[in-house]
């Protein structure tokens, strides 16, 4: 009796073990939010804001708290409900070191539309965030 109970402890022990393991390399894998240089920040944001895909903005962002996921699931959904389309993103003042994002493109009834964010840079990734930029 004793031998079965202490094979099934050993089995939920092992089990608890390869689950804690798997789950930390997910976490070291996972890639780090943002992009690697400012060129790339503006070709994912605009491919994400053109194609309405919620994950790659949700990784552009630098949102605060743990409500990023819901805040770029809920702005592509309103760009997909006004038909926007023709997203450019340009980066600014200087392109190598931008404090500044301005995306622009069309509205589905065919008019323009523009609005700056801010660009944040920490340990080498570039990210974009809904904050005003400072003077």
């Amino acid at each position: 009796m004793h031998i079965r109970r202490d094979v099934k402890v050993g089995l939920s022990v092992a089990a608890a073990v390869v689950w804690v393991g798997a789950v930390t390399l997910l976490i070291v894998h996972e890639p780090d939010p943002g992009a690697g240089s400012p060129a790339e920040l503006r070709d994912r944001l605009a491919a994400a804001l053109s194609g309405h895909d919620a994950d790659s903005f949700a990784d552009l962002l630098d949102y605060p708290g743990s409500g990023g996921d819901d805040f770029a699931k809920d702005y592509v959904s309103v760009l997909a409900d006004r038909g926007v389309h023709d997203v450019r993103v340009e980066l600014g003042p200087d392109s190598g070191a931008p404090t500044r994002a301005t995306v622009s493109g069309a509205l589905g009834d065919g008019k323009p539309f523009s609005y700056p964010l801010t660009v944040t840079s920490e340990d080498g990734r570039w990210t974009v965030a809904f904050t005003p930029p400072l003077p």
